[in-house]
């Protein structure tokens, strides 16, 4: 049996403010551009930093009060750290001068917005800052403020490593 996967999932930071349109058919589309940042030590010990840009593109679907173009629309902003789960998308289109042009883009299914200790908290009542029930407040880590990604440390979920009852089956 032949089966194939095509999935990403991406945590970085808002590398632009969204463009929300409207497509002829009316459907909403929003589209930003998403980096995500690794470090390592070089072969002489120096700190060596990569920065990846994602396009990420999120149309609305049929669920009855909005999809995730509008919750961009409304609450996502340059800067902010998100968790984007989808898959790639590669296109190919005509330019105005006839030469084909191609991308790679991240066709978004979920978004988590996660948030900082500045201004508030971030995400929903619950903390867990789905985007479907996004709060109004924005809140961001002060790396996210800056447009830098933090090093792979947890600093936005300080008690989760100190939880002993993880629910776990084994």
């Amino acid at each position: 049996m032949s089966r194939s996967l095509n999935k990403v999932m991406l945590i970085g930071n808002v590398g632009n403010e969204p463009e929300v349109r409207a497509t002829p058919n009316g459907a909403r589309v929003a589209q930003f551009n998403l980096a995500t940042t690794r470090t390592w030590s070089g072969p002489s010990g120096d700190k060596q930093e990569k920065t990846e840009w994602h396009r990420c593109v999120l149309w609305n679907g049929r669920a009855a009060g909005g999809g995730l173009a509008d919750v961009v629309e409304r609450y996502v902003h340059k800067g902010d750290r998100l968790y984007i789960e989808g898959s790639i998308e590669y296109r190919q289109w005509q330019d105005r001068e006839g030469q084909t042009r191609y991308t790679t883009e991240i066709k978004v299914r979920e978004m988590i917005m996660l948030g900082g200790s500045r201004g508030g908290a971030g995400g929903d009542e619950n903390g867990g800052g789905r985007s479907r029930s996004a709060a109004p407040e924005r809140a961001r880590s002060s790396a996210a403020a800056t447009g830098e990604a933090s090093g792979g440390d947890f600093e936005d979920f300080p008690g989760a490593l100190e939880d002993e009852d993880d629910d776990l089956p084994f």
